[in-house]
């Protein structure tokens, strides 16, 4: 079930990726707090759905899975500022190895295993991943070039052009091996999505007093449709996620981060953007570690 459950939030995590960039507005310096507020309020319906529905739930379970949300958010909040001081095209190779570090962390700690085939399959699906990064950097890079922008150097060799990446890989890897140590010795899968997404929720609330009532900007719900659809793929992205985590962390984790991958594919059927043929190697070398992954699952 797991291996299903990591296809599903492989599709909506990618889909939630693309219209997150539709909606990010570069002129906009409040966008992504409203993306912020986008999410947080779709997964407090999803959160309230669940609860009317009969959902197992108390108050104290916001208390025990808020390690693990405090990371994530961290993270987070680290993925939205360092892009502002550090050249994306640095980043990006390091920030996607999260899920390889989880799993580290998940076999050194739990002590779970895979086999030497999973143990192959990842292992392409994380190739993939790198080169991807790899093949991104070397594309921003040459249209930099191209443009005549040539970066400060404090963005691309200064400590925090250095570390900042680092610190974002291992935070992300820490609360995906937090989620899986909290979710197999204190809290279930449904209870732990609806704390998390009462956390997210709440920092949505926050997001709306800064921006709305501090900031006091408007905002134009008919202008904000693709941070809308973003926030509901993200909750359904997040929904799968955490049940795949708690079937087998240590598999799932590297598999669903390869949804940087398949949005590509999003950005191929949706934007008809052209991809070139080292984006389809990118995408073949996944998609070959995952066939291997369903037929071992």
């Amino acid at each position: 079930m797991w291996f299903i459950l990591s296809l599903t939030a492989i599709l909506f995590w990618s889909g939630s990726d693309l219209f997150s960039k539709i909606g990010s507005k570069p002129d906009d310096k409040y966008s992504h707090w409203k993306m912020v507020m986008a999410v947080g309020t779709v997964m407090g319906i999803h959160a309230v759905i669940e609860l009317c529905s009969g959902a197992e739930f108390q108050l104290s379970d916001i208390l025990t899975y808020l390690p693990v949300s405090f990371l994530y958010i961290l993270a987070m909040i680290l993925g939205y500022a360092g892009l502002r001081y550090v050249v994306l095209s640095i980043s990006t190779p390091i920030c996607n190895s999260s899920g390889a570090v989880a799993a580290l962390l998940c076999f050194f700690i739990l002590k779970e295993t895979m086999s030497g085939l999973q143990f192959f399959a990842v292992g392409l699906v994380c190739i993939g991943i790198f080169l991807l990064s790899v093949f991104e950097k070397r594309q921003e890079d040459a249209e930099r070039i191209q443009s005549g922008i040539v970066p400060d150097r404090k963005y691309t060799h200064s400590f925090i052009a250095i570390f900042f990446p680092i610190f974002y890989c291992i935070i992300d890897g820490l609360g995906t091996f937090a989620d899986a140590l909290v979710l197999d010795r204190y809290i279930g899968e449904e209870s732990a999505n609806i704390a998390y997404e009462f956390t997210f929720l709440l920092m949505a609330v926050f997001a709306f007093i800064y921006v709305v009532i501090v900031k006091k900007q408007k905002i134009r719900l008919s202008a904000e449709k693709p941070k809308v659809l973003a926030g509901v793929f993200e909750t359904a992205g997040q929904f799968a996620y955490i049940y795949a985590l708690g079937d087998n962390a240590i598999v799932a984790a590297p598999l669903i981060s390869s949804y940087c991958i398949f949005s590509l594919v999003w950005a191929r059927i949706i934007l008809k953007e052209k991809l070139s043929w080292k984006q389809y190697l990118v995408i073949a070398i996944a998609a070959i570690g995952i066939v291997i992954l369903g037929m071992e699952g």
